[in-house]
C-alpha cells in the first residue's frame, strides 16, 4: 500500500478517512505510482456509500485498505468544511474515468473496463462501447480488455473465477470496475493480490455514463451538488427510497455532527 498518510493529513468523515486531494492531484499520484511499478485502489464514497460504511464495521474495515479515498459527493465536502477540515473539492469516479484515461494514454498504459449494460439483440455491451468512446477521445489509449458480466455473476463461483482470470490475464495497469457498490469493492479486493502493479477504480455508473446508456446531469447541477436530484428525476422508482428516506436523513445528521465538532473544538483542526 502507498504511504498516503505520511504525505497529507486525512479528513475523518463517517467512519472513513478521506484524502484532501483535487482531481488533478489524484491523477498525478496515480501516474507517479505507476511509474514506480506500484498499483493501488481508489474509493470514491458518496453519501450512500458513507451511510453503508457507518453501519457495517466489516465493510468499513475493507474500505480502509484503499490507497486513496476521495469524496464523490458534495455533502461530504460541505460536512468537512463545516467541521473545519480542509477538503478542497469533490472528486467523482465519473470524472476520474476521463482524466485518468487521458493520463494513461499519454503514458502508454493499458486499461480494462469491467461493467456496464449488457448488449441487446447482438449490439455491443456497455463496457465495449465505453472503451470505444475512451479510445476515440484519447488516441493512444490501449484497451487491454472489456467485460460486461451478467448481474449476479459474482454469486456464482465459477463465473466469478472466469471474470477474475480474464482481468488477470490481460495484465492492465488500470481497471475501471463499474458494477455497483459494494460488489465492485469486493471484486477489487479479490483482484489486487494477483495484480500488484495495477490501479483499480470502483466507478459505479461511470461506465454507463461514458457508453451513453445513462445521461449525466448538466455541469451546473453537478457544481451545485444537485446531481442526485437529476438522477432521482430519471429513475424515481429505483432511487426514491435510497435518496429521500435513507440518504437525506443521513446527510443531515452528518452535517449536524460536523457543526457540533466545529462548535466544540476551537480552534478547529485543519489538514
Amino acid at each position: 500500500m502507498l504511504h498516503t498518510r505520511a504525505r497529507w493529513r486525512r479528513v475523518p468523515l463517517g467512519g472513513l478517512s478521506v484524502d484532501p486531494l483535487t482531481e488533478a492531484e489524484v491523477v498525478s499520484h496515480v501516474r507517479s505510482a505507476l511509474a514506480r511499478g506500484e498499483g493501488g485502489w481508489i474509493v470514491t464514497p458518496n453519501v450512500d456509500i458513507l451511510r453503508h460504511v457507518s453501519r457495517d464495521p466489516r465493510l468499513r474495515a475493507q474500505l480502509r485498505e484503499a490507497d486513496l479515498v476521495v469524496a464523490d459527493g458534495t455533502p461530504l465536502v460541505w460536512a468537512a468544511r463545516l467541521a473545519g477540515w480542509n477538503l478542497p473539492a469533490r472528486v467523482t469516479g465519473s470524472d476520474l474515468i476521463w482524466s485518468l484515461s487521458r493520463a494513461l494514454a499519454a503514458d502508454d498504459h493499458g486499461v480494462f473496463i469491467l461493467g456496464g449494460t449488457p448488449g441487446d439483440l447482438g449490439e455491443d455491451d456497455g463496457a465495449h462501447r465505453a472503451a470505444l468512446v475512451l479510445a476515440d477521445t484519447f488516441p493512444g489509449l490501449r484497451i487491454a480488455g472489456t467485460l460486461c458480466p451478467p448481474f449476479g455473476f459474482d454469486k456464482d463461483p465459477a463465473t466469478l473465477a472466469e471474470v477474475c482470470d480474464a482481468v488477470v490475464a490481460a495484465d492492465p495497469r488500470m481497471v475501471y470496475v463499474g458494477i455497483g457498490f459494494p460488489r465492485q469493492e469486493h471484486l477489487i479486493r479479490r483482484l489486487r493480490a494477483a495484480l500488484p502493479r495495477t490501479w483499480f477504480l470502483g466507478c459505479g455508473a461511470a461506465v454507463n455514463f461514458v457508453a451513453g446508456d445513462i445521461q449525466r446531469a448538466n455541469p451546473a447541477m453537478q457544481k451545485a451538488g444537485l446531481e442526485w436530484l437529476d438522477r432521482l428525476a430519471r429513475e424515481p422508482r429505483r432511487l426514491a427510497r435510497r435518496y429521500l428516506r435513507e440518504d437525506a436523513p443521513f446527510a443531515a445528521a452528518l452535517l449536524a455532527r460536523s457543526l457540533h465538532h466545529r462548535l466544540t473544538h476551537r480552534p478547529a483542526h485543519r489538514a
